[in-house]
């Protein structure tokens, strides 16, 4: 079971390291990590004009001036586990990706060394440097088209080569704790949206019903994905992190898909846009549907999700409304 101290007793003063802490679902996790007292040391992919600036693509100004140390690392390079051992941290998030699944479908190779080869060097420096906890970032996507409910137990059935580099993560991590004994959890989100998500099917259809333009899906619609406001699965990571290391795997999702078609036209309506629902070809490795079924999340810490799909796309329309010519410019 998850500790039973208040999460803002739990994680104060806590030291954390968070890998990919600039990144959509990282830096949200962060902005709440600092947000309840815990000393976060921000991992992030090293950038020349980052590094000397410190100025970062989604981690806020003042979450990043309270941070207890930013740490601008290549994970996947030769220097990762001599730096990441090097840092004291009771709690470690591994975010850290190349997360964009088309790229994996033009450049295979490289998101496949990427995540596996980040992975590794996490999984290594936790290895040799003991924290309590480590928490690896596996993927809905590893589990593949499935009839029903996505339990823990399904077959791992990746269909793309970004489903394929997130397998082999989820599996190396269990292989870690089995062969060393290292303490972790292996968590599952399902498809993600909010503010300062700018890819994906939720923030490309916000961005086109803002401005009128016709939106224009990949296939025929029928695909379903359980889609989960970020403000929930930062809560799920937060309640996973309070357990102990035990090797488990954990999905985090609403229980409830959606068809993209549905989830098109609810923007278009939200939106009050003109803008038309096209189809297109459908994306080579298309997943069909995909449906978390979180009772173990829910039995184990009692976390549920607060949004409906109806209100994280409110929550996230006020976001794109401020940000959208700033993301995606109007071309002349």
């Amino acid at each position: 079971m998850s500790s039973t101290e208040p999460p803002e007793r739990y994680w104060a003063d806590r030291p954390v390291l968070v890998t990919g802490a600039d990144g959509f679902v990282g830096s949200h996790l962060t902005e709440a990590l600092v947000g309840l007292g815990a000393q976060v040391t921000a991992v992030v992919r090293r950038v020349s004009g980052t590094q000397v600036t410190n100025r970062l693509r989604n981690l806020p100004a003042p979450a990043v001036a309270a941070l207890h140390r930013l740490v601008h690392l290549d994970l996947a390079g030769p220097s990762a586990v001599t730096v990441l051992s090097g840092l004291e941290a009771a709690t470690w998030f591994h975010l850290a990706a190349d997360a964009y699944v088309p790229a994996s479908l033009e450049q295979p190779a490289s998101v496949v060394q990427t995540n596996l080869g980040s992975t590794l060097n996490v999984l290594e420096a936790a290895r040799l440097s003991g924290p309590e906890h480590l928490l690896v970032t596996s993927s809905s996507e590893v589990y593949g088209t499935q009839p029903d409910a996505i339990t823990e137990q399904h077959p791992l059935m990746p269909a793309t080569p970004y489903a394929a580099s997130k397998v082999a993560c989820d599996r190396l991590a269990w292989s870690y704790h089995h062969t060393y004994g290292t303490p972790l959890t292996i968590v599952r989100p399902f498809n993600c949206y909010g503010p300062r998500h700018v890819y994906d099917a939720v923030p490309l259809f916000l961005a086109k019903a803002l401005r009128g333009e016709p939106i224009t899906i990949n296939g025929t619609g029928a695909q379903t994905r359980d889609l989960t406001y970020v403000a929930d699965t930062v809560e799920a990571f937060l309640a996973l992190g309070r357990l102990p290391g035990t090797g488990e795997a954990y999905n985090i999702g609403t229980g409830v898909d959606h068809s993209v078609t549905e989830t098109a036209r609810l923007v278009v309506e939200l939106t009050g846009s003109r803008s038309e629902v096209r189809y297109g070809p459908p994306r080579p490795g298309e997943v069909m549907k995909l449906q978390a079924d979180p009772a173990k999340l829910t039995r184990t810490t009692g976390w549920a999700a607060k949004y409906d799909l109806a209100a994280g796309l409110a929550a996230n329309l006020e976001w794109m409304r401020e940000n959208v010519e700033r993301v995606w410019p109007t071309r002349s």
